[in-house]
């Protein structure tokens, strides 16, 4: 073939409507070469050819004629010295870490892996089987993309609401979505579900992992799968299995499927995992990374560089110490804000970006490279703020942009409800926002994503019918997943018919919602748990693809009222900024009255000792509306109506009503213990019955007339 020299800018196959430019990054390599494939499971390339110019680290060559849909893959050539952390075997067909799209999956096979499977040396042994016939293969794209008038929504941090979903669960079981789109990109973005979405009242649809991974060998052995998607492989290329149309057009339906979901209002995030591949350990196989460059791509032990630092549990950790590692980052979170349309990411694993040697570093590249881009800083980010190394907890340490996942409210939420003793303090604190967390570095409230669950962990309908977790189907003898739950089964474990234990349960799951609904701060949603989704007690169902995981709608009585009341509590939300504030509650005065006011349930203001008091588990909390100190973009004073919360997670009690703020008397606007809503409204100081697992909201109302 013709081969021209080409550019080392930028990485990755790029068309020009001509030709093809090839650029892959590999400081260690010796020679590069290019294979192309005719057609997707052909066994050997039809075409090989060597890369002829080294511009620094970058090996690079344009092929005239090749374009869209070529199939390809690279071959290294470089020592294969484990010890010294080099890794290089040209006998394994590598991914490119730009490819924009895969044209095809790796099939399992001993030859995948860089070493002979079952030699007593292990990872010491060189393995000289070709991986050609089943590593996975990078395609060439054509970008091109009809976006019509698509623009972001760019909904205000503090007017988001976040729904967590997986792109297939959501839709796999819908009978109004075309059987041939369920499931897929085109599935999530069809009618009913657009319409489930803008009748729940969410802002923002936030995507497990869609960066085409690897399903770990054991789990497809087990007839399991990865099906999270936490196990990356290509960080520009969509997951191929999501595709109507087949791997080839998974770029064109991610894009679409954007598209939609914009038109609807809704903000798309996604899942990003860059602290590690799906290549795992020394022991793992030779997919990309380790093949192209594995001394550079991985953080290596320092005194024996044949393994790796695990600060992940994943077995790797890549390494944005590397500025070819961290240009990979940021050309990848930019390409999907650029070509893919995307409004914001979630970073898995956060904590282990910012370790540019071996300790966390709030002020490290990655963090300063993210702050000073046109492109991304601009966009929502989110950190999971900790990660499983030494000092890898990090919550509320972010840099002022970021908002991080909670996960001291989903905590103090849960054991709040169940009733442990001596929450009530931290459950408040919470409530109000996390200023202990946040406000020290300048941030907002809505610096806190507040969660009572995430696809990590028991859904909403297992936190309130089960004490232990049930994960036998994993295959692990139930020793994977967290026993922390903090979880309640309301006096049976499982599913039961008993009325009183459902009855319980279903009030216990709307205080849970409520809470959330009315907290300060950014509210997630778990996809799902609006339906009622049970995973039968399985906290980690990461490797079922399968009814465990997806959303089942056919609803029953009880499931379909949870769902209204979702939909009402969201709403109610969004049409009142005491809510959903910029600033910090300070128990500051406004004039009328202070901006919150804790009450203690004989109506009295809590007092230091109350706060002490472990038995203490019923709370009041009065929101001035005439106390807002913000504006809204037009420099307008934020005023609302001023509300009384009643929470309740013990035994019923009697609960005095305080002093309403410049009114004359407290409205009862909805309980969720009083799901037929009737009208009460009754005067200060007046007694009224809480029962136990109630959340109430009561609106002052103003003077009667003459």
């Amino acid at each position: 073939m013709t081969v021209w020299r080409g550019r080392p800018y930028p990485l990755g196959a790029s068309w020009d409507g001509l030709g093809t430019n090839f650029a892959l990054y590999t400081e260690h390599g010796q020679a590069v070469e290019l294979c192309l494939f005719d057609a997707a499971y052909d066994p050997e390339p039809a075409r090989t050819v060597e890369l002829p110019e080294r511009t620094g680290p970058v090996w690079h060559g344009y092929l005239p004629g090749v374009g869209p849909g070529q199939l390809y893959g690279y071959r290294v050539h470089g020592p294969y010295a484990p010890e010294r952390g080099h890794r290089f075997n040209p006998r394994k067909l590598l991914l490119d870490p730009y490819a924009k799209t895969l044209g095809r999956r790796l099939r399992w096979d001993d030859s995948l892996f860089g070493y002979r499977v079952g030699d007593p040396a292990e990872d010491l042994s060189l393995d000289e089987r070709d991986s050609a016939p089943f590593a996975p293969l990078g395609a060439v794209v054509e970008d091109a993309f009809e976006w019509g008038d698509d623009r972001p929504p760019r909904v205000p941090w503090e007017e988001t609401v976040i729904y967590e979903t997986h792109v297939k669960g959501i839709s796999k079981l819908h009978p109004e979505v075309p059987e041939a789109l369920r499931g897929t990109y085109l599935g999530l973005a069809s009618e009913p579900l657009v319409d489930h979405l803008r009748s729940l009242g969410v802002t923002a649809v936030q995507l497990l992992p869609v960066h085409a991974h690897v399903d770990d060998r054991r789990l497809v052995d087990a007839g399991l799968t990865n099906y999270w998607g936490y196990n990356p492989l290509a960080y520009f290329a969509p997951e191929p299995d999501y595709a109507a149309g087949g791997p080839l057009a998974a770029v064109r339906e991610f894009k679409a499927m954007v598209r939609a979901l914009h038109a609807a209002g809704l903000e798309v995030i996604v899942d990003v995992v860059y602290n590690h591949t799906g290549e795992g350990n020394h022991l793992g196989p030779t997919l990309s990374f380790r093949g192209l460059d594995n001394a550079s791509y991985y953080k290596l032990h320092p005194d024996n560089p044949r393994y790796y630092m695990d600060y992940t549990g994943t077995g790797n950790t890549l390494d944005p110490g590397n500025p070819y590692v961290l240009q990979l980052v940021m050309d990848s979170l930019r390409y999907w804000v650029v070509e893919m349309h995307v409004d914001g990411f979630r970073f898995d694993l956060a904590a282990a970006l910012a370790r540019e040697l071996y300790d966390v570093d709030m002020l490290s590249a990655f963090f300063k490279v993210i702050q000073q881009d046109p492109v991304l800083s601009r966009v929502k980010l989110i950190a999971e703020p900790w990660d499983v190394g030494p000092g890898g907890y990090q919550i509320g340490n972010f840099p002022w942009q970021w908002a991080e996942w909670n996960g001291r409210y989903r905590d103090a939420v849960r054991r709040y409800w169940r009733g442990d003793p001596g929450t009530l303090g931290e459950f408040a604190t919470r409530l109000s926002g996390s200023a202990d967390l946040y406000e020290h570095s300048g941030r907002r409230p809505f610096a806190s994503v507040n969660f009572v669950t995430a696809h990590d962990g028991f859904t909403l309908q297992d936190l309130v019918s089960y004490e232990r977790k049930h994960n036998e189907a994993n295959g692990e003898d139930n020793r994977d997943g967290t026993d922390e739950n903090y979880s309640t089964n309301c006096g049976v474990e499982g599913p039961t018919d008993d009325p009183e234990v459902r009855r319980r349960r279903e009030a216990l799951k709307r205080a849970l919602v409520a809470t959330l609904l009315l907290s300060q701060g950014v509210p997630m949603l778990l996809g799902g748990d609006e339906l009622s989704r049970t995973q039968r007690g399985n906290n980690n169902a990461y490797c079922h693809d399968s009814e465990l995981s997806w959303y089942h709608w056919d609803l029953d009585e009880d499931q379909a009222r949870f769902l209204r009341f979702v939909r009402e509590v969201v709403a109610f939300r969004r049409a009142h900024p005491n809510f959903r504030r910029r600033t910090f509650l300070r128990g500051q005065d406004a004039g009328r009255c202070r901006d919150v006011t804790w009450v203690h349930p004989s109506g009295r203001e809590m007092t230091a000792e109350d706060w002490q008091d472990p038995t203490l588990q019923a709370l009041g909390m009065v929101l001035c509306g005439a106390a807002f100190f913000e504006r809204d973009e037009r420099g307008r004073p934020v005023r609302d109506d001023s509300f009384l919360l009643v929470f309740n997670s013990g035994r019923g009690i009697r609960f005095v009503l305080p002093p309403a703020p410049a009114a004359w008397a407290w409205e009862l606007v909805w309980s969720t213990g009083d799901p037929r809503r009737r009208p009460v409204r009754l005067p200060p100081g007046s007694g009224w019955i809480a029962p136990r697992g109630l959340v109430a909201v009561w609106r002052a109302v103003g003077s009667p007339g003459p």
